[in-house]
């Protein structure tokens, strides 16, 4: 947890804590939540098509200093230290997620995507100065998100986060854009970010590393934290890194395709005279 100086003073929880087939893809179950954003603004049924489209590309994760031989996932407990959300950025098996979740270059990760299996990978790079982490998961069976073209988004736009809140099942968090500035530096235990987009949006922990998309289903951001006053009540307010900033992220680890390095050539700066 680390403290955000403001008028009202803000505590952000990270959202982590230490401690087949292609119908087989679209079959999990996504519990939906809307409970940061007014009644009238409730998503509609129809985005159950958004979410069976965009659910193959997110997986949950678990990282372990080591793994003892076997399969898997065997012993998986016993060795964690932190788990949390990610989602799949290529067809190569690469899977973003939020740094602290990660910790650090070469820690192993279990990976469970969309078809219920369990994937071995490791964690390739990490970017501490912007909570970016990336994974190498072997086998991979899933979907690769469709980036947005731009990172911008006008206040009060409609977005939805994809993550597993600890002892919960997976949840689309609906919510809207409050604002793609934070306006401010955020640190915290050798993490952090220059800036940040400021969702309204109540996310848990287990959530960070989480894509969040827009309406259409495209990438928008990822989630790092969750904000509450200084009292630990939930202000119904999340940050995430905007899209671009994980698009420069990821051209500079692997080979990116043509809508990934566009992406990453543009900046939130230019957002913020609408938001």
């Amino acid at each position: 947890m680390h403290k955000l100086t403001m008028a009202l003073p803000l505590l952000a929880l990270l959202a982590a804590c230490s401690g087949g087939s292609q119908n087989a893809l679209e079959d999990r179950v996504i519990n939906v939540e809307s409970d940061a954003i007014p009644t009238s603004a409730t998503p509609a049924a129809d985005m159950s098509g958004v979410l069976k489209q965009t659910s193959p590309s997110y997986v949950t994760i678990t990282i372990a200093e080591a793994r003892r031989k076997g399969r898997p996932g065997e012993g998986d407990a016993a060795q964690a230290v932190t788990s949390g959300s990610g989602f799949i950025v290529d067809d190569a098996g690469h899977v973003m997620t939020a740094g602290h979740v990660a910790v650090k270059q070469g820690y192993s990760v279990t990976a469970r995507a969309s078809d219920g299996r369990l994937y071995a990978g490791k964690v390739i790079a990490i970017r501490p100065t912007n909570d970016m982490a990336l994974i190498a998961v072997r086998g991979l069976n899933g979907k690769p998100v469709v980036p947005a073209a731009s990172p911008c988004m006008p206040r009060g736009a409609q977005v939805f986060s994809l993550g597993k809140p600890h002892a919960q099942g997976d949840t689309a968090r609906f919510g809207q854009v409050e604002s793609m500035s934070f306006g401010r530096a955020v640190s915290y235990n050798g993490f952090g970010y220059p800036d940040a987009m400021v969702l309204r949006m109540n996310t848990k922990k287990g959530e960070s590393g989480g894509p969040v998309f827009n309406s259409s289903g495209q990438l928008t951001g990822m989630v790092v934290s969750t904000l509450s006053d200084g009292n630990g009540r939930p202000l119904n307010l999340a940050h995430a890194v905007p899209s671009s900033n994980l698009a420069g992220f990821l051209c500079s680890q692997t080979q990116c395709s043509a809508r990934w390095q566009s992406l990453a050539g543009q900046s939130t700066q230019t957002c913020r005279s609408s938001s």
